[in-house]
């Protein structure tokens, strides 16, 4: 049947490699702020909130404008934003090096969420008109996601290098070569693309989609971190008010930002839920596992990055096998066998304790990476692959924003779990009161510096109380990721007991 598709040329394998470099270039923001926590911790001084946001912000306000993005895109062209979005992209990274506070960290993470938004949807989109031919089309999508894995591999270890020399804001600044790459790159070789017919844009529902997200986040946050119920329980239902109002009102346009219809298409629904819930594991996961690595076993951050490097090979290795191995297995098998890997990863992490020899940190987030690509790779193929093509980049941005939003409620929720029993266990720190004791209860990072300001023994024991009780933490978050993945690879193959079928 793809024999009578257009075949991809050498402009189209170049444009390929154009369109990997802004998504590497995300990834790669992402954990290289992982490494720099630590020493980020101590120079701002944030709260145990204000960290969590100076995580989240980046992921949640992505999500929030994927939407938006994807239809400015299909009407005003792919190629455009995706050269808009590097720009801002580039300026945001330079405000996010140079903060001087958490609040104004914060803030460049939230610019940086916007412009990264563009990436996804206008990418994903000229890789639907690029490529027409479905195996080139499942191909492209698999080198599209092993860019990110790419990143997440680079970032740990070209952050570490400038960690070591230079002060946490540099590891912002590393990506200044891509930017330039995709600026100069990108109008030469990437052939503009947009929908046939314009449609016009409905800013309400645009508003809508990125504001239901912040409330039911800030409300959890408020759950977790022990402030106000009625707030959090507010928030919860503001958010929850606005996205069933969103919803209705694309059932009620003839232009709707999100086409409905394709909720209700089993594949399309299955392969979102399978992106969102791969992610949720996997973002909130990496989080414990990069403080692991530096704040429990004490390695520097070059030496953490190296660390991450197999995690890197298993999520670079599962989506280049993907396309290989659905030429011979059907897809929901094929996802369904790597989320079963990705469960046995995520039980050797919930195994680890303060003294775990580093090759089972490095094998158990290696399986993770392993089990985890080859199901987002193929659902987001499969999302991609039921749009039509004038609708490629909103179908892509709707693809996107479950990603993100299910990777950033993993950076929430399983950080939530974690902090939460962190702080149950620190209740009881010895040889510390006051001031210091509320500190060293916010964060693991907040322990550690306590600590030096203690005699020997009474900061030897805190150290070793604190990390004991971040690792608990950990492992009951590997416990409820384990029990997802597992119950997702359940769910991928419902399809093929039943009467519905995935194509």
């Amino acid at each position: 049947m793809d024999a009578s598709f257009r075949k991809a040329g050498r402009r189209e394998w170049l444009g390929l490699a154009v369109v990997a470099l802004p998504c590497m270039l995300y990834s790669m923001d992402l954990t290289v702020l992982d490494l720099a926590l630590p020493t980020l911790a101590r120079d701002l001084a944030p709260t145990s909130a204000q960290l969590l946001w100076i995580v989240d912000s980046y992921g949640f306000l992505l999500a929030g404008s994927l939407v938006t993005m994807g239809m400015l895109g299909d009407r005003f062209g792919r190629r455009r934003l995706l050269w808009l979005g590097a720009l801002a992209f580039g300026a945001a990274s330079a405000l996010a090096a140079f903060s001087t506070s958490a609040a104004m960290l914060i803030v460049a993470r939230g610019l940086l969420g916007v412009a990264g938004a563009t990436f996804a949807p206008s990418t994903l989109g000229l890789i639907r008109n690029l490529f027409d031919d479905g195996r080139e089309r499942t191909f492209a999508v698999g080198i599209w996601t092993t860019s990110y894995s790419v990143g997440a591999g680079l970032g740990p270890l070209a952050g570490g290098v400038v960690l070591e020399r230079f002060w946490w804001g540099s590891a912002f600044l590393i990506g200044a070569p891509i930017v330039a790459l995709v600026l100069l790159l990108g109008p030469w070789l990437l052939p503009e693309s947009r929908a046939e017919q314009s449609t016009p844009i409905d800013w309400l529902s645009a508003a809508l989609s990125a504001l239901g997200v912040l409330p039911v986040v800030y409300g959890i946050k408020q759950l977790a971190l022990g402030g106000s119920p009625w707030v959090a329980v507010g928030c919860l239902l503001a958010g929850g008010a606005m996205g069933v109002a969103f919803f209705r009102r694309q059932r009620a346009l003839a232009a709707p930002l999100i086409d409905v219809a394709l909720l209700r298409a089993p594949a399309f629904a299955l392969s979102l839920t399978t992106n969102a819930l791969t992610l949720f594991v996997t973002f909130g996961i990496y989080l414990f596992v990069t403080q692991y690595l530096q704040q429990v076993r004490g390695l520097s951050p070059l030496v953490a990055g190296v660390c991450t490097l197999p995690t890197a090979a298993g999520f670079i290795a599962g989506s280049m096998l993907a396309p290989q191995l659905v030429k011979r297995f059907s897809a929901p098998h094929v996802m369904a066998a790597s989320l079963v890997l990705a469960t046995l990863g995520l039980l050797v992490l919930a195994r680890l304790d303060t003294a775990s020899q580093l090759l089972w940190v490095m094998s158990g987030s290696a399986l993770l990476g392993l089990g985890s690509s080859p199901a987002v790779t193929l659902a987001t193929d499969l999302v991609v692959s039921a749009a039509p093509a004038d609708r490629a980049g909103a179908a892509s941005a709707l693809s996107e924003t479950g990603g993100e939003l299910g990777g950033a409620f993993g950076i929430a929720l399983l950080g939530t779990i974690g902090l939460a029993m962190y702080r149950f266990r620190m209740h009881q720190q010895p040889g510390i009161s006051g001031p210091a004791a509320a500190v060293a209860r916010e964060t693991l990072g907040g322990a550690l510096a306590a600590a030096q300001a203690l005699p020997v023994e009474p900061a030897r024991a805190l150290v070793e109380h604190a990390r004991s009780a971040f690792v608990a933490g950990m492992n009951a978050a590997s416990l409820v990721g384990a029990t997802v993945t597992l119950g997702l690879a359940a769910l991928v193959m419902l399809p093929l007991s039943g009467r519905s079928r995935w194509r």
